[in-house]
């Protein structure tokens, strides 16, 4: 399950430059997937920027995901869709983008955990796997032992997101997580290829 190893989520707050370049970098440095997010409603400006991303990402084989705009991902032909529990139910967004492009789905209690495997999702993405500064709203953290439980429970890659760093990195591995994804540690990083190459290697550590 390479293609979930590392998942880069994009920082809304940077500039579309600012994006590219980080972008560019971090699938030099082995990304294995992007997401794009966009959390001001400007749907002009999510598109021009997931256009951005896509053409960057274009001949390389790490996918585009769009976070939780359906229409945005069918306006750039993205390869994905990422949804929060708030967002557009799985089920019709599966019949909107169609049979073929990815669909993952934020879990954050054990109840929608359950609920998983009966949807036509590809993946999950545990939130939030210890406290974060961006995320202060979350009903729970899952810690080491949520993750083993949750690995137990689903049949579904597991994408972890949510306090993410250097430090826990090794430990994440070895619970067999499929991917972890950042943000801050690669969009906010001087040097955004050599941390994506840093954390890949504490990765296979």
């Amino acid at each position: 399950m390479t293609l979930y190893k590392l998942y880069l989520v994009t920082d809304d707050q940077q500039d579309l430059d600012t994006l590219k370049f980080v972008v560019e970098q971090a699938v030099a440095g082995g990304v294995t997937m992007v997401q794009v997010r966009e959390k001001h409603g400007d749907v002009r400006a999510f598109i021009e920027r997931a256009q951005a991303v896509k053409s960057i990402l274009a001949g390389t084989d790490v996918p585009l995901i769009i976070n939780d705009r359906v229409d945005v991902a069918l306006a750039v032909d993205a390869d994905g869709l990422h949804l929060g529990q708030s967002d557009m139910p799985p089920i019709i967004a599966r019949q909107l983008i169609g049979p073929d492009k990815i669909l993952g789905l934020s879990i954050e209690d054990e109840q929608q955990l359950q609920q998983a495997d009966d949807l036509p999702i590809d993946y999950i993405g545990l939130s939030a796997l210890f406290t974060t500064p961006t995320k202060t709203n979350l009903k729970k953290h899952w810690g080491y032992e949520g993750i083993q439980m949750a690995l137990e429970t689903t049949k579904l890659p597991i994408v972890g997101i949510g306090g993410i760093n250097e430090s826990n990195i090794p430990q994440l591995t070895q619970t067999g997580i499929h991917g972890l994804a950042l943000v801050s540690a690669i969009c906010h990083a001087k040097d955004p290829k050599k941390a994506t190459q840093d954390l890949l290697s504490l990765m296979e550590e």
